[in-house]
């Protein structure tokens, strides 16, 4: 297949940090040729936990757009405002907006721009190619799986984070055993033959929290365990001092620390985001087990302190083995359909880490064992003369902005943009269309 004109950049996935880039691109650099690629059929976010009374957790100005341009039309405010619905949106007595609507905020936000994503287009291959007789100027040639080829002289890497899969599970290819990311869709799948299902649902974080009152809701969840390693399902840290890790004053600070402080501060703050939930979902789990007990309908099962030993799929069912780490106690159940809620990997060589993305893997190998190397503006030591950014997976190397959340997205887009400017020159000897 004949390959796209050289673009000045090439966005690997289309969710909303890709998003948010396009806004950014679109404001501050219209010059710049710009293309994306996304795998799936849509600007879809979360589509597998879009829970009903969920929320984004997030302050609903720290948009797409709005702490880099107030003004933009782009801004949720905006959104709420052409959809008719604003003060319907003021008066609702949430501290958070919903995520069903933000999932439809990020949909309408990706319409404006649906002439420059390619969707159903999985990159498959990426390859470096340096300037030389044959090429005039340094770039990537980017392949998909539907053998489409790309040509840019940078790449904006934002697939999201890898799905963590603790150890019992790493091998698993069975159908009754999911990531979070596909609950909602596994979930029906189990219950669509009827009769009565056993659910378990294995981590500590919100997400957990909220598939468990989630499931514990459906009529064919006849038994719904949690499985936790912590003594019981911990309140998340929302002091304010501590959410100032979601300002960009931090951000430096962050990325100019040693790595022993880097790892001294995510030590500290591990509990604004991971393995701990909001006191409203936690109060809702509480007072639902409590009443099932004064009906005598104890459906859900909280087991802490827990390690999971074994997963093992049989024709009837999972088998979870699992260890209280106080007692010694070992049990072995069985289960129609089993949740990880286990939260996915950062960028690093340590636990719940992976090094490099595993599409970037053969060309960060010409690095041999070099560190992994991230600047500020995000852009990423691949040895080749065509600069890669990462959006979105540098939670490692920039702290708790990069974690998923949605705060940083507007500014990090800018960082992004301000770099390409300077990186990507235009020269007569070097055209865009070579």
């Amino acid at each position: 297949m004949k390959p796209t004109p050289l673009l000045d950049v090439l966005g690997v996935g289309f969710g909303p940090a890709n998003i948010a880039l396009a806004i950014a691109l679109e404001e501050l650099a219209p010059e710049l040729s710009v293309r994306f690629i996304e795998r799936r059929d849509g600007p879809h976010w979360q589509p597998g936990m879009l829970l009903p009374g969920s929320d984004i957790q997030n302050h609903p100005l720290r948009d797409l757009v709005t702490p880099r341009n107030p003004r933009s039309r782009y801004s949720f405010t905006n959104f709420l405002f052409e959809n008719k619905r604003l003060y319907e949106h003021l008066n609702l007595p949430l501290h958070y907006p919903l995520r069903l609507e933000y999932a439809q905020y990020v949909k309408w936000v990706a319409q404006f721009f649906a002439g420059q994503v390619d969707y159903h287009s999985e990159a498959s291959a990426i390859e470096a190619v340096e300037a030389g007789v044959d090429a005039p100027v340094a770039h990537y040639r980017v392949r998909t799986a539907d053998g489409r080829l790309y040509r840019a002289r940078s790449l904006v890497f934002a697939p999201g984070r890898t799905p963590h899969v603790p150890t019992p599970f790493a091998a698993i290819r069975d159908p009754r055993v999911q990531h979070l990311n596909h609950y909602l869709p596994s979930l029906a799948k189990t219950l669509e033959d009827g009769g009565e299902r056993r659910v378990a649902v294995i981590g500590g974080s919100q997400s957990a929290v909220e598939i468990l009152l989630h499931a514990s809701e459906q009529a064919g969840v006849a038994k719904l365990v949690g499985y936790t390693r912590n003594f019981g399902y911990r309140q998340k840290d929302t002091s304010p001092f501590s959410d100032e890790v979601y300002f960009p004053g931090f951000v430096d600070a962050f990325h100019g620390a040693s790595e022993e402080n880097k790892a001294r501060l995510r030590r500290e703050l591990v509990y604004t985001n991971y393995s701990a939930s909001d006191i409203d979902v936690l109060n809702q789990l509480y007072v639902r087990r409590y009443e099932e007990g004064l009906r005598q309908q104890q459906r859900i099962e909280l087991r802490t302190c827990q390690e999971i030993l074994d997963c093992r799929p049989e024709e009837a069912g999972i088998e979870l083995h699992s260890r209280h780490f106080l007692t010694g106690e070992v049990s072995c159940e069985r289960y129609d359909l089993v949740i990880l809620a286990t939260g996915f990997l950062d960028l690093g060589n340590g636990e719940r880490q992976e090094p490099w993305p595993p599409l970037l893997a053969p060309l960060a190998a010409r690095l041999g064992d070099l560190p992994l190397s991230i600047a500020r503006d995000y852009r990423v030591e691949l040895g080749s003369a065509a600069p890669v950014y990462f959006n979105g997976l540098c939670e490692s190397s920039h702290g708790m902005g990069d974690a998923g959340s949605f705060s940083l997205l507007a500014l990090r887009s800018q960082h992004i943009v301000d770099s390409l400017v300077q990186q990507v020159t235009h020269k007569l000897e070097c055209p865009r269309y070579a």
